[in-house]
């Protein structure tokens, strides 16, 4: 009975292996699916196609004039230049703050930290973090970094320095920065830490020799995305003190110690003119951001293509 049941099974097994019935739901599902992409790119085509529509007048009549120019009431002779020198400092400084604390933070909850409910909880909050909307962190930046330059220096700007909406937009995107460096540390196959400490390692080799250059890849990815976002905030900067507005100050240290704007706030303010002049410099404004991210996303699949690891 036993062989006659076990046939039976192998048989039905390989009709339905070898059934030519249509899997009508998979296909219906995939066709969704498929739709969706579709739907979401000619969206996307549509915005950046009007954008480009509106921008091509701008940059075919003055050239690079409009990056180089400086902001003003006029139209015809507004620029970008400010906001430009604005977001790249603010890159730097996120760079320089977020960076460095997210990957340790990341390293010693990973690596280090024990398996313990402390550990689960503090793992937890800063992907709650992650979710929190990002006015938030500007009433953050505009009660604790503004208030604390203010303190320390009363004649910069009140506190509303490009520091203070640096280190915001670096609060900003430190749990993301934590997230995909765990994410990254955990894709490395454990028997590479087994080997190490087989040897003779230490942690410290293991995490500095093995798992860090493993997990390069996806870290570099996930830091690079992390600033990417951040050079595309505007409500941080809008609360923590970006000016709103025309002004002639472009030096590296004026601007530090001083009022300072970035794209976003460029873009923010002349939408809201009234001119028919300045929604054409609005989308030229858009597309200069939409540039400078798409640089900075290229660069962390370049990144990634460079250092990626197939176990």
């Amino acid at each position: 009975m036993t062989t006659i049941g076990s046939t039976a099974t192998s048989g039905a097994v390989r009709v339905g292996l070898s059934s030519q019935r249509r899997d009508w739901a998979g296909a219906v599902f995939q066709a969704l699916l498929l739709l969706s992409l579709l739907f979401s790119l000619a969206i996307l085509f549509a915005l950046i196609g009007d954008v480009l529509t509106r921008a091509l007048p701008v940059f075919s009549g003055r050239g690079l004039g409009f990056f180089t120019s400086t902001l003003a009431s006029d139209p015809s002779r507004a620029g970008i230049v400010q906001g430009v020198i604005g977001t790249a400092i603010l890159g730097v400084l996120v760079a320089l703050i977020a960076f460095p604390i997210g990957i340790m933070t990341a390293i010693y909850l990973e690596e280090y930290a024990p398996d313990s409910r402390l550990t689960g909880f503090i793992a937890v909050n800063i992907r709650n973090l992650a979710g929190v909307p990002s006015v938030v962190y500007g009433l953050l930046g505009l009660s604790v970094f503004v208030g604390l330059i203010n303190s320390l220096d009363g004649d910069a700007g009140n506190g509303r320095t490009i520091i203070a909406g640096g280190v915001t937009l670096a609060v900003l995107v430190l749990p993301i920065v934590i997230i995909t460096s765990i994410e990254a540390l955990r894709a490395v196959p454990n028997a590479i830490r087994e080997a190490g400490y087989g040897v003779g390692a230490s942690r410290w080799e293991v995490t500095r020799k093995l798992v860090l250059p493993s997990a390069a890849p996806g870290i570099l990815t996930g830091t690079v995305l992390a600033l990417s976002r951040a050079l595309g905030e505007t409500a941080p900067l809008v609360i923590a003190g970006a000016v709103l507005g025309t002004f002639t100050k472009v030096t590296l240290d004026s601007m530090l110690t001083g009022s300072y704007t970035a794209l976003p706030m460029i873009v923010y303010d002349w939408a809201r003119k009234p001119q028919e002049e300045f929604r054409a410099l609005t989308s030229a404004a858009i597309v200069a951001l939409l540039g400078l991210t798409l640089i900075v996303n290229a660069l962390a699949v370049l990144l990634r293509n460079r250092y990626d690891r197939r176990w």
